[in-house]
């Protein structure tokens, strides 16, 4: 499987680096900045030797180059083109380059029907907000629609069929766009779902990282 980006790799950073468990990023211009749910998901990451995972809405990065120091391969797919260049760099900052894939896409739309994986990862647009024609890339990366579940319940739908038997995938939303119903429509779908962590913030909001396993 190839997965390419054409066009100009050259990127203008917005100045902004951080470090994450022995790796650094660097955040590019019309980039999601990294933030406490990419960090409450990135410290509660468990990949195994050898998985196979996909990154949808990769962002710069983060998570895809800390699965790929244990991963077989991450393919890092994102809908921003900014974003997907941006990883991409982040990679190879880090020496992972080798071993992981990049796609501009909206979830797995840009995927071959018959690739399937053993993890399945997505920082999800869970805040609810009101969007016109026309949402900046950058906006994209946060706006769920009135109710905050227009992206996730595309998710939820579609990644069965991306997963290997027993497979994973974890979810990042907040509290404001419905966890329960999250829970029960990956029932639905025929997933196992809970919570495997939270965290509180403030305006009586948490963000909550849901394990959802495939059982058939």
């Amino acid at each position: 499987m190839r997965l390419r980006i054409s066009g100009c790799w050259r990127m203008r950073f917005a100045g902004k680096e951080f470090s994450f468990g022995g790796c650094v990023f660097r955040v590019c211009e019309n980039v999601y900045e990294p933030s406490d749910d990419s960090f409450l998901f990135a410290e509660n990451l468990a990949v195994k030797r050898g998985d196979r995972v996909l990154d949808v809405g990769t962002g710069c990065g983060l998570l895809g180059v800390v699965a790929a120091k244990k991963a077989s391969f991450v393919v890092g797919v994102d809908v921003n083109r900014f974003a997907v260049r941006c990883a991409l760099a982040n990679a190879k900052l880090n020496g992972v380059s080798d071993k992981m894939m990049f796609v501009a896409g909206d979830l797995f739309s840009a995927l071959s029907a018959v690739v399937r994986f053993d993890l399945v990862l997505f920082n999800a647009p869970y805040l609810p907000v009101e969007k016109g024609e026309g949402l900046p890339l950058l906006e994209r990366a946060w706006s769920g629609g009135a109710g905050g579940r227009e992206v996730i319940d595309r998710f939820v739908v579609g990644v069965h069929e991306r997963l290997e038997r027993g497979g994973k995938a974890l979810l990042l939303q907040s509290t404001l766009a419905d966890v329960d119903e999250t829970l029960e429509k990956f029932g639905e779908q025929g997933l196992r779902a809970k919570i495997i962590a939270e965290k509180s913030l403030p305006f009586f909001e948490s963000i909550v990282l849901v394990e959802a396993v495939r059982l058939l």
